[in-house]
């Protein structure tokens, strides 16, 4: 199965919220399973849009426990490694679709380009060259789905 993370703040507004839970519904429409850091904000929001349609969610969390992750997760891979979890992330993932985000954000696409792996993002804080910005989830998805399936 084609495993796309979903990556971004952990505290976001509501409309940031309801754009990575619509990113997440259609990811697990598409039979993708959604990838992310396991806690609040867009990554709580982008395994809710995967439940919400069946999918599976898969949580890589920075700390040493899987209660810290967020009630959408399937699946809680525990780290104990911070922020370094980011590199875990953009390695698992076969293409990454930012939503919002901080610095942590721009960490994860950093090394996602690095190692050659496709970034799509939705109102970055930054605009990373090899970043492929678009305006909505539904274009985020085709673009990160692009070659894939």
């Amino acid at each position: 199965m084609i495993q796309i993370g979903v990556i971004g703040a952990s505290r976001c507004d509501e409309r940031l919220y309801q754009i990575a839970m619509r990113v997440g519904e259609l990811l697990a429409e598409k039979g993708c399973i959604v990838v992310n850091g396991g806690l609040g904000g867009v990554m709580e929001a982008s395994a809710k849009g995967a439940k919400l349609k069946g999918g599976i969610t898969v949580g890589i969390l920075p700390s040493d426990s899987k209660e810290h992750a967020n009630p959408y997760i399937d699946i809680a891979i525990v780290t104990n490694m911070g922020h370094a979890r980011n590199v875990v992330i953009a390695h698992t993932c076969d293409a990454l679709i930012a939503v919002g985000g901080e610095y942590g954000t721009i960490s994860e696409m950093a090394i996602a380009l690095k190692i050659g792996k496709k970034v799509v993002a939705i109102e970055p804080m930054v605009v990373l060259p090899g970043v492929k910005v678009v305006e909505t989830p539904e274009e985020a998805v085709e673009e990160a789905l692009k070659g894939l399936i």
